[in-house]
């Protein structure tokens, strides 16, 4: 089984390494191969990748290229995990929204429309090549907005599924609280990608006894805490947002609190160049602990269990959280939006699964945010300032035309080397 990694220079992918290296017999990787541009950086990543295999007695190969066309060929899946612009466009995509008064953050807002922007068409060049050059290839996206990247890839008929590790890394931190092993924690995960809320946590599979209740007056606490959100809410709703609900439950306090520190893509710069200088260490034959304030936790896990789902042949399927096609799961959008939910993944892809009724308090965000996308996908693709316009108008962190004129033109300025229709 031949995998590819597009974006392997990235410092996450220690961690994709040691997940496959352990999880070998859920899914036996033959050879491995790490794309990417930056020559220095895939250098270092690639020798630790190396030194992780042989420390955990792994047989299969890894390569490094800087010739995409190369790596893909043959590929039974690629991995997607790049980032356009790199660190540098993620802090303007952070810092430019504040100005006028708007969250600064890389997947959602302003900043996340100029990620999608920069990021959708670079992603269609590459799945393109990849159907050139292994036609059966599953695309497994970690791109973010993964939403919309995901979006991108089905209507230009990929063979695609989105990945995010925020379900994985609910259920893992719920089944710790609980004091039970995680494969017994089922979700009852819905939203869209980065707009999610875990109404059931059951146990012993996804009919089981509901213990989100018990869990919330036990560990509220807890969990308020690691989502930086007022424990009365979390009991008010009687639900677990995502994290990244804070930006719409608190985005003035958000705003506040971003203006006065210095931003997440330049602590993650600099915890890059710690971790590189790391990964240069020839005795390092393992993933470093501060990889895991980098972020993406429990992303290895996620992404061996979903291509081994893909790639099993004849195998059971398997339930997994997916960023998917609707197809009616949720009867108030489009069936063509993109969804995250549970859904079984095998040989032929993702089928979401019939979820309950969503609340209004949640369908009206989770609709709103939808109609967004779907202008910002039009402006990715086709561009223009007034597309642009549309979308920010359209997002409901923004909604003011005053606002929305303000972003167009920061986000064109900031980000003119990769639109070329700007």
């Amino acid at each position: 089984m031949k995998l590819a990694v597009v974006g392997g220079g990235s410092t996450y992918t220690p961690e994709l390494v040691d997940g496959f290296a352990r999880l070998r017999d859920t899914l036996p990787v033959s050879e491995l191969v790490l794309v990417d541009p930056a020559a220095d950086r895939l250098e270092l990543v690639g020798g630790l990748a190396r030194r992780i295999f042989a420390r955990q007695g792994h047989s299969g190969r890894i390569t490094t290229t800087s010739d995409l066309d190369a790596g893909v060929d043959g590929a039974d899946a690629v991995l997607l995990q790049l980032r356009v612009g790199g660190q540098t466009a993620r802090e303007r995509d952070e810092t430019w929204p504040l100005e006028c008064g708007c969250v600064g953050q890389e997947t959602t807002g302003a900043g996340g429309l100029a990620k999608a922007l920069r990021t959708v068409p670079v992603v269609l060049d590459i799945a393109e090549r990849v159907r050139r050059a292994s036609p059966d290839a599953w695309i497994i996206d970690f791109t973010n907005p993964v939403g919309i990247v995901t979006r991108a890839l089905l209507e230009a008929g990929h063979r695609a599924v989105g990945l995010c590790n925020v379900a994985i890394g609910f259920q893992r931190k719920f089944a710790r609280l609980l004091g039970v092993a995680p494969d017994t924690v089922h979700l009852d995960h819905v939203g869209l990608n980065h707009l999610t809320w875990e109404r059931a946590v059951r146990l012993g599979g996804p009919d089981g006894e509901d213990v989100l209740p018990g869990l919330l007056a036990a560990h509220g606490d807890a969990v308020a805490a690691d989502l930086r959100m007022p424990r009365a809410l979390l009991d008010r709703l009687g639900v677990v947002p995502s994290y990244y609900l804070r930006y719409f439950y608190a985005h003035d306090e958000v705003v506040r609190e971003l203006g006065g520190k210095p931003s997440r893509a330049a602590e993650v710069a600099a915890m890059e160049r710690e971790l590189l200088a790391l990964y240069g260490d020839l005795a390092l034959d393992e993933k470093p602990e501060l990889l895991s304030r980098r972020g993406g936790a429990f992303y290895s896990e996620a992404a061996v269990d979903l291509a081994a789902a893909l790639l099993g042949g004849g195998s059971a399927p398997r339930t997994q959280v997916v960023n998917a096609y609707n197809r009616g799961t949720l009867p108030f959008l489009p069936d063509d939006a993109v969804i995250e939910v549970p859904a079984v993944v095998d040989a032929s892809g993702a089928a979401p699964l019939p979820v309950p009724p969503l609340d209004p308090l949640y369908a009206g965000l989770v609709a709103g945010v939808t109609a967004y996308e779907d202008l910002a996908l039009d402006a990715a693709l086709r561009g223009g300032r007034d597309r642009v316009f549309r979308a920010l108008l359209a997002h409901p962190l923004v909604g003011q035309y005053a606002l929305a004129d303000g972003l167009t033109d920061r986000l064109i300025a900031h980000n003119r080397e990769h639109l070329p229709w700007a």
